[in-house]
């Protein structure tokens, strides 16, 4: 594992000017707009999401981001129609990452949210969706591929700080759980080290 973090550390690059993320696959959503004036990402939001729920792997996670989700191919599809969200990247089970919005766009991810007293996190957060559910267990090839990006992430957007990761469940108590309790913080934060 070890070999595998200090590759992937070396791979992921983040132009700040344009906020985009190298080398991920860029799937763009209209699910986004411009940040408030003079607004920089300064904090992280993690993000469990399976769609359907418990299921992974399947092309409806980046459907649902682009507005092009089959509302009627599953029953729960129906409790999530007319919903417009997005979210700045995605990282699959397997390690894949996907684009949706650039950095210095306001994806909406959070939602009502508010965090340490300031609300609206989506003016400026930056969302990371994780292919999971709060009860299981997520992939161990999600890690390093996350803490790849929160360092590169950090270096582009110096004000993001480890103290500024938090989980949806944190910005939206009460509304939202995940990452859940199977997101292994501790994990994440030894990778930071």
């Amino acid at each position: 594992m070890p070999d595998l973090l200090a590759k992937v550390h070396s791979v992921f690059k983040v132009d700040a000017l344009n906020g985009l993320l190298s080398p991920a696959r860029q799937v763009p959503s209209d699910n986004c707009d411009a940040r408030p004036d003079g607004a920089m990402p300064q904090m992280i939001v993690l993000h469990g999401i399976s769609l359907p729920p418990g299921d992974f792997g399947g092309p409806q996670i980046e459907a649902f981001f682009t507005n092009k989700l089959d509302h009627d191919e599953h029953p729960y599809f129906d409790e999530i129609r007319g919903l417009r969200v997005s979210s700045h990247l995605l990282i699959r089970r397997n390690g894949d990452v996907v684009q949706f919005v650039p950095f210095t766009e306001r994806a909406w991810h959070a939602g009502e949210s508010c965090y340490r007293g300031r609300q609206q996190c989506n003016d400026y957060s930056i969302g990371i969706e994780l292919e999971g559910e709060d009860e299981t267990r997520y992939d161990d090839r999600q890690y390093p591929v996350l803490t790849a990006l929160v360092t590169a992430l950090q270096q582009a957007y110096p004000h993001i700080s480890n103290r500024d990761l938090v989980g949806h469940c944190d910005v939206a108590p009460g509304r939202k759980t995940d990452p859940g309790p199977a997101f292994d913080w501790l994990r994440l934060y030894d990778g930071l080290r």
